[in-house]
């Protein structure tokens, strides 16, 4: 590695002060590399994508495999990495901060808390309760590693765009350095947003690959990751090889 964690983390920092970039969303070591390659300057891992290149399904992952994947992504790049640390492995903000502790020692920049357990929303005062943990974690542990507060409205149908934002707001004050709240497309909500946290930084969820980030980028938000999107491709693209390839063997004479 040609960069130390404190100069990751101040260029991840640095990433978020102004402007607007694209961060994708790697699945192992080799996509990291392609990716870092290409000149993004910054990488998150994709806990879709780490779950299936490991033949699990999104959420079978434990704690200890997601931070084996972690320090994979990054000894493997000199980019700082943004870490999908999912519900931090725990319900309680205690455990969510000693999970969190162990995620800083991976080496990565930033950390994502989302508030979502699996199965449903956590109340309100729970998922603040958790972000404070995670913060009070991250400053012991790793001073400088950005804290990403995420909001999961999209797993609750009819969940309103004012609660969304209103959740992000408070994940805001309990000590989140940035706010991701992945499928708010909308440009009035995005905007809407934007102001409830300012001058924290927001992040998007790219709806697809065809979209142009600009237009995010043009409403104030300061980042678009690709999630899933990326390790979609690559197993469709496998998948469809490999059945291509067993058709034609199955003809082949025993």
């Amino acid at each position: 590695m040609t960069t130390t964690l404190s100069q990751r983390v101040s260029n991840f920092r640095r990433l978020h002060d102004s402007g607007f970039f694209v961060m994708p969303n790697a699945w192992d070591a080799g996509s990291a590399r392609r990716l870092a390659k290409l000149g993004f300057p910054a990488i998150a891992s994709t806990s879709a994508g780490a779950a299936w290149a490991l033949g699990k399904n999104d959420g079978e992952l434990g704690l200890r495999e997601v931070l084996d994947h972690l320090v994979q992504l990054v000894e493997a790049v000199d980019v700082p990495i943004n870490a999908d640390f999912e519900n931090g492995f725990a319900d309680g903000p205690e455990a969510v901060g000693a999970n969190v502790g162990k995620a800083v020692a991976t080496g990565v920049a930033g950390i994502s808390i989302e508030d979502w357990s699996g199965e449903a929303l956590y109340d309100l005062g729970l998922a603040v309760d958790r972000i404070a943990a995670a913060r009070q974690a991250i400053d012991a542990a790793g001073p400088g590693v950005m804290l990403i507060g995420r909001s999961e409205h999209f797993r609750v149908p009819g969940l309103s765009v004012e609660e969304s934002i209103r959740r992000a707001a408070a994940y805001a004050e309990a000590g989140a350095d940035c706010l991701f709240v992945p499928m708010i497309v909308d440009p009035a909500a995005v905007r809407e947003l934007v102001a409830a946290v300012a001058p924290k930084p927001v992040s998007v969820l790219l709806p697809d690959l065809d979209t142009d980030p600009h237009h995010f980028a043009r409403l104030g938000v300061r980042r678009c990751s690709t999630g899933a999107h990326l390790p979609s491709v690559a197993w469709r693209a496998f998948d469809a090889a490999a059945q291509t390839l067993k058709d034609k063997a199955a003809g082949v004479p025993g």
